[in-house]
């Protein structure tokens, strides 16, 4: 076992633990507990942002990976990740209005809204070029940790390039690809929270 393989394996846990599905779960668990009254109230608006925006998102993929409408439950293929953009968008949009519309904490719904904003924007890059979710959302959930904790959360900031690293040595993206996901979660969060969130 050289050098190479030991490189492929690191590459491919990194990506596999900094999952995009997973940091959308962190994410909503993090933005729940940090902006509810109490752990019963954060508890339900976790359960609520779940029920509407990840699970269906997740039955839908395990659905069409099984019955080999995608490669895989986090497909690198362009053309098949336009439909899970559409209904990942749906069902943010869907998220965004429930959740504002109960009184959820409006960092959470802000939250929601970037998220929104950078769903559409990936989906309509994704017609001509693959963007690099993987390091678009960990440059997201960096930037919301930076924005809620401060100086403290920097040190979460070489997970951005890590993820990037990753997925350039699995060779699912180019440098561009990864640069420019990152680059453009980050500049979407700032914007939305500085636009929405008063």
């Amino acid at each position: 076992m050289g050098k190479p393989c030991m490189r492929k394996r690191i590459a491919s846990l990194t990506s596999n633990v900094l999952h995009p599905f997973l940091l959308i779960l962190a994410l909503i668990l993090l933005l729940s507990s940090t902006a509810a009254s109490g752990m019963l109230d954060a508890v339900k608006w976790t359960v609520i942002a779940i029920a509407i925006s990840v699970l269906p998102v997740l039955l839908v993929v395990i659905y069409r990976v099984r019955s080999g409408k995608l490669d895989a439950i986090f497909t690198n293929d362009r053309q098949q990740r336009t439909k899970t953009y559409l209904l990942t968008g749906l069902c943010s949009i869907a998220s965004c209005l429930v959740l504002a519309s109960l009184g959820a904490p409006s960092m959470l719904v802000t939250a929601y809204t970037a998220g929104v904003v950078l769903v559409v924007t990936f989906m309509f890059i994704n017609l001509w070029w693959k963007i690099s979710l993987h390091t678009a959302l960990i440059s997201a959930a960096v930037t919301v940790m930076i924005m809620l904790y401060g100086g403290m959360a920097t040190v979460t900031v070489v997970l951005v390039p890590l993820t990037a690293w990753s997925r350039i040595e699995l060779k699912y993206h180019s440098l561009a690809q990864a640069v420019t996901g990152a680059l453009l979660a980050a500049l979407i969060v700032v914007t939305t929270f500085s636009l929405v969130l008063v």
